[in-house]
């Protein structure tokens, strides 16, 4: 065949497959994408037969950004630059705004042999210019669709600066508040994880790919990372297939059966297998078991550090176990690219697994619309439009506020009223800008942020006095603003302490091995305290803490997590009762870092604790219970529970179950209440949790009004991994728990028949 005569064959396929060849124009309003399932694959089969093994393996690399010092924003460097013009780029990582975005997919689109599309990725986790609340604040909120609302605007914000692809939502389950990266995720409990999970997917990507308002979304991080042994990141992940199925991948599946686009691949190891390089994890599960058809991204460099690992003695013998395992892009390892072309020559890697990897993320890529319109309508002016917007602010105001737990209230402390004449506000994190954001904030500016002190002395009563004294840095040791922040204190009505982490103590490399207050704030609050003063403390933190003298001698606490933009109006909201705070726990929070992990949904042990004998599970100088358990979360009225019943006392296998709660506000404020429904198993063919939560309802109730509440129980909940490592129930005695946290205590029983 001559070169001519092979240049056209190729021009024309491409016509056939994408019009990006034709000048970039987008798709007539109205016109629908040929997104049938064989379209797009006639053409990424079609796409594919064109393509050189140099231009395959460039698809599956994915370069980051460095910061370009004459046009002053985020850029490919040099060499990205001509390897994306050689075709060996599939996608950009951290390039953002509509020009930088625009500038490379042109060159992508114009100046490549196939004009095959980029696709740009970003850490969008809880906003992108409007911070909401941390992931884990927001799952305090038992709120799923709040979240996919918080991921819908921020996933809006995101693809008008030319973003296609968040690496979001992380939903690993995590039991260990050491761990920094707690923050990102939604907690201790794979049935609430999975909610979240599937809801933050909604939002951030919706039902089709092809809006130019939303994100192509990542579950990550697959499998298992929240898992690692001593709460700290990277580290190794051991433990057994049940405990894996039953308590770590339930979010995932969630995500996947959201519909999810692309997973990522997990740093850990699990059982001596690093996920990058888990063919268990990444193909017989995720594709086989549960038919997911999108992509794989690593994490960065975690296909490199298959080698580091030990179980690969070179950068190309990673790559062909990452490859061969279901990893599809490489991120940041450029293995794939620089390495391959070698295994593939040898006939250590076959051809067949390169094309597959291909194939699924040339499939993305014409399911998102890419092919007609590479720019997704991103530009400048809609930047401009949609950035920050008013709408946006609302909603990280409410977000906040009801991300917001009320962990203590002795007295009615709180709210505080206009009979409250003069208030003190002291602690190192009232008049933070930046910390608020939390970790993981894309593009959020501490300018954006209206601290707490902005909030409290702006939410006020008119009459009433609000001053601020800093009292302590967040984690230094200097003591010398201490007695001053009593002294002033003493001629206050009420102190309110902000206590707390800054951002950067949570997050990814953030573990710690004591999650107490940080530096010398303990001390500054004693000081407090001892004037006798009635104080509040606002604690703002990416994970649960250790504060059992807090938890003592403060007159209320109330968790507000990192916040995001609106903190200070939020936190004044529900401070002035303008909100009556409604969150719940995702997390427990434990008396001693010792207790470490402590989640509620543990085994029970062949001697279960107890007070009245020495030979059972528990410590000598700590009590076996939580500070504040999973769930817990008080308000400024009360509620009683009652009336429990159950459709029957016998479930057939075929039948359902509901269970009915009668749930009363009984105090003197409107408020929220989150009914809880937990069920134990007594007797399995292995062992079986004490309780397990299956399912939570967010009602709102007016001074003495009454709702009843039902929840449905079908077989399916009741299903485990049993002795055979089949996933299903077995009859027998069940109870049911229903109330306002994981130690409910209103309780009836029924049999499980087959």
């Amino acid at each position: 065949m001559s070169q001519t005569f092979r240049a056209a064959s190729i021009a024309f396929a491409i016509l056939l497959v994408s019009s990006a060849a034709w000048g970039q124009k987008s798709r007539p309003a109205g016109q629908p994408l040929p997104s049938g399932p064989a379209d797009v694959e006639n053409r990424v089969d079609s796409l594919l037969r064109l393509m050189t093994i140099e231009e395959k393996l460039g698809q599956l690399n994915q370069l980051s950004s460095v910061w370009d010092t004459v046009l002053h924003r985020s850029n490919a460097s040099a060499s990205g630059m001509q390897m994306l013009r050689e075709g060996r780029v599939g996608s950009f990582l951290n390039i953002v705004g509509s020009e930088a975005t625009a500038s490379l997919q042109r060159i992508a689109v114009n100046e490549t042999r196939l004009k095959i599309p980029l696709l740009f990725g970003l850490d969008v986790i809880h906003g992108y210019r409007t911070i909401y609340p941390i992931p884990l604040g927001e799952a305090a909120s038992w709120d799923p669709e709040l979240a996919e609302e918080t991921a819908r605007m921020a996933a809006g914000e995101a693809a008008a600066a030319g973003i296609h692809w968040t690496f979001a939502p992380m939903v690993d389950i995590a039991r260990d508040p050491r761990w920094g990266r707690i923050a990102e995720g939604s907690g201790e409990d794979p049935f609430l994880g999975s909610a979240f999970a599937a809801a933050r997917v909604r939002g951030f990507q919706g039902h089709l790919l092809d809006s130019k308002s939303l994100l192509l979304a990542t579950a990550k991080h697959f499998a298992a990372y929240g898992g690692p042994e001593g709460g700290r990141d990277y580290n190794t992940v051991d433990m057994s297939e049940r405990t894996l199925r039953e308590m770590y991948l339930p979010p995932y599946r969630a995500a996947v059966r959201a519909g999810v686009g692309t997973l990522m691949s997990s740093f850990n190891e699990i059982g001596g297998v690093p996920s990058s390089a888990s063919r268990h994890l990444l193909t017989d599960i995720l594709r086989k078991e549960w038919q997911f058809d999108g992509f794989v991204v690593s994490d960065w460099n975690s296909v490199g550090e298959v080698e580091t690992h030990g179980i690969a003695s070179d950068r190309t013998s990673a790559g062909i176990l990452g490859l061969t395992a279901g990893v599809d892009m490489d991120m940041m390892s450029l293995i794939y690219v620089d390495e391959l072309r070698s295994a593939l020559k040898d006939g250590r890697l076959k051809m067949a697994v390169v094309d597959e990897a291909v194939r699924r993320v040339l499939r993305i890529k014409f399911r998102m619309g890419l092919f007609e319109d590479p720019f997704r309508g991103a530009s400048t002016v809609r930047e401009r439009a949609v950035m920050m917007t008013q709408e946006h602010r609302a909603l990280a105001r409410r977000a906040a506020s009801e991300s917001f737990v009320l962990l203590k209230n002795e007295n009615g402390v709180l709210p505080l009223t206009e009979s409250t004449r003069s208030i003190l506000v002291v602690g190192p994190l009232a008049e933070s800008k930046d910390d608020p954001l939390g970790t993981w904030s894309a593009r959020g500016e501490a300018a954006d942020v209206v601290s707490i002190i902005e909030g409290l002395r702006r939410g006020a009563p008119s009459k009433t006095k609000v001053t601020y004294v800093r009292g302590c840095g967040v984690d230094d040791t200097v003591r010398s603003g201490i007695a001053e922040a009593a002294r002033v204190a003493a001629a206050a009505d009420v102190v309110i302490a902000v206590l707390g982490e800054a951002r950067s103590m949570s997050g990814e490399a953030a573990s710690r091995s004591e999650i107490g207050l940080p530096g010398v704030q303990e001390e500054l609050l004693r000081a407090l305290v001892a004037t006798g003063k009635k104080t509040v403390v606002l604690l703002m933190n990416g994970r649960p803490l250790v504060i059992p003298w807090t938890a003592e001698h403060a007159s209320a606490i109330l968790e507000l997590w990192h916040p995001g933009v609106e903190a200070g109006h939020a936190a004044a909201d529900v401070v002035f009762g303008r909100i009556n705070p409604s969150g719940k726990l995702p997390a427990t929070f434990p008396r001693s870092v010792g207790q470490v992990p402590l989640y509620y949904n543990h085994k029970i042990s062949g001697r279960p604790a107890s007070e009245a004998n020495s030979f059972t599970s528990k410590y000598l100088d700590v009590a076996w219970t939580p500070q504040f358990p999973f769930g817990f979360g008080l308000s400024y009225t009360s509620f009683a529970y009652s009336e429990l019943t159950l459709s029957a006392t016998v479930m057939r296998w075929s039948d359902s179950l509901v269970v009915g709660v009668k749930v009363r506000n009984t105090g003197k404020r409107r408020g929220e209440e989150v009914v809880q429904l937990y069920v134990r198993d007594h007797v399995g063919s292995v062992t079986r949790p004490v309780r397990e939560l299956k399912g939570f309802r967010k009602i709102a109730l007016d001074p003495g009004e009454s709702k009843r509440v039902t929840f449905n129980i079908g077989r399916d909940d009741l299903a485990f991994w049993n002795g055979l490592m089949e996933h299903t129930a077995e009859p027998g005695q069940f109870s049911v728990y229903v109330g306002t946290n994981s130690h409910a205590e209103l309780s009836a029983e029924f049999q499980l028949e087959e």
